[in-house]
């Protein structure tokens, strides 16, 4: 045989044989995830499920065989897909994947959401949790930090039953919906397949994210002052002018009893909101009526609210869409009835705050159909789904 014949068949083994070893070692790590992943779980089963699953993909850890496979990973704290909200059990989610990735020291380094483990990490781990049906579709992706691409993907399905939606702190405190075009981008990079590129809103952003996350925790450990001066830190940034920044200024200055600079703050929020046309204003009414809630820890700040809403909305040019939204019990018909009489009733009160507001506003019940939890607990959890909604149209003349 001549020697290039020979030399050729011998090159063709060693790929084969690097391919046969690539496809065993894959096989190997992958062979914890024995469960579909349409197949519902208990919910810690189905977390560890998932984050097995992601860490055992070879594309997203290992790279080429005979190089070093540790690699950093930092956690962005995981999200309710549909409210953009972290929840207690979005918070086990992500202790889950800490328990995961700890037995796996040898191969992941998971480091804590800071600005200076992003400078240091090989990978940044998202994650979401999406009602369907009667679970928890939990998605987790692995994103490459050099190149902004997912490079690994896991799906499990969690059943409801023991699990605790109730948002944590500063998102059950909010006034309104803090799902903004950030949030969006995270919930849609959590559930890409590998090899797309991430969301360039959603990374753009990241370090201030970091700092937005830090406020958050001291806000949900009742530390108002430190946290307050975080978010004017993560507001002073680029990047920084985002609604969940302008919300956690607000929620602070409220918490630490500054009335006045609160509903400065609370009136430069709606400004933002207006401008981006997404206003969702958590009014929570007593039960079949138009009254609002009658506890005054909840409600004792609504007349301010409508009053900023009132003097921005005056400010512009433009009409607006009241929209009323119910959660998702009773009768259907009932629903759309109450949710039109509440959006009347906003009317009402915002005209009374500033004249010009009533000639330009139009209400509009929406009942459920614009639910974005779903739950139809009447609680806490579903909270959202009983919104006030304004939206900016072109005046008609």
């Amino acid at each position: 045989m001549p020697i290039n014949d020979r030399s050729a068949i011998l090159s063709g083994a060693r790929i084969l044989l690097r391919c046969v070893c690539l496809a065993l070692v894959g096989a190997l790590i992958g062979g914890c995830a024995t469960r579909p992943a349409n197949v519902e779980m208990p919910f810690e089963a189905a977390a560890r499920q998932a984050a097995e699953s992601l860490l055992n993909q070879p594309v997203g850890l290992l790279g080429v065989v005979g190089r070093s496979s540790r690699r950093a990973v930092v956690l962005d704290p995981t999200l309710d897909a549909a409210s953009g909200q972290q929840t207690f059990s979005t918070q086990r989610l992500d202790q889950l994947i800490g328990e995961v990735a700890a037995r796996r020291a040898d191969d992941v380094q998971l480091l804590p959401f800071k600005a200076a483990n992003l400078a240091q990490a090989d990978h940044l781990l998202t994650g979401t949790l999406t009602r369907v049906d009667t679970a928890y579709r939990i998605d987790v992706a692995l994103v490459d930090l050099k190149n902004g691409r997912v490079v690994a993907q896991a799906t499990a399905l969690a059943r409801r039953d023991g699990m605790n939606m109730n948002p944590l702190a500063y998102y059950r405190d909010s006034p309104l919906l803090v799902k903004d075009k950030v949030v969006e981008g995270y919930v849609r990079t959590s559930a890409l397949a590998p090899g797309q590129n991430a969301d360039a809103a959603y990374l753009d952003r990241i370090a201030t994210a970091t700092v937005i996350n830090d406020a958050t925790l001291l806000y949900n450990t009742a530390r108002y002052r430190e946290a307050l001066g975080q978010y004017r830190s993560a507001l002073a940034t680029p990047a920084g002018d985002q609604i969940r920044v302008l919300t956690g200024i607000y929620l602070s200055l409220a918490k630490l009893g500054q009335s006045a600079q609160a509903e400065e703050a609370f009136g430069r929020l709606v400004a933002y909101g207006i401008a981006n046309n997404n206003l969702s204003i958590k009014f929570l009414f007593n039960p079949g009526t138009t009254e609002f809630w009658s506890d005054p820890k909840v409600s004792s700040a609504y007349a301010m609210w409508l009053r900023q809403i009132a003097r921005q909305t005056a400010s512009t040019r433009s009409c607006v869409d009241i929209l009323g939204h119910t959660s998702k019990t009773g009768a259907e018909v009932y629903n759309e009835s109450l949710s039109l009489r509440r959006a009347v009733y906003i009317k009402q009160r915002l005209a009374s705050e500033a004249p010009a507001v009533g000639s330009r506003a139009h209400a509009v019940g929406m009942g459920w159909r614009d639910n974005i939890v779903g739950s139809g607990t009447d609680d806490v959890v579903d909270a959202l789904d009983r919104r006030v909604e304004f939206t900016m149209t072109d005046c008609v003349k």
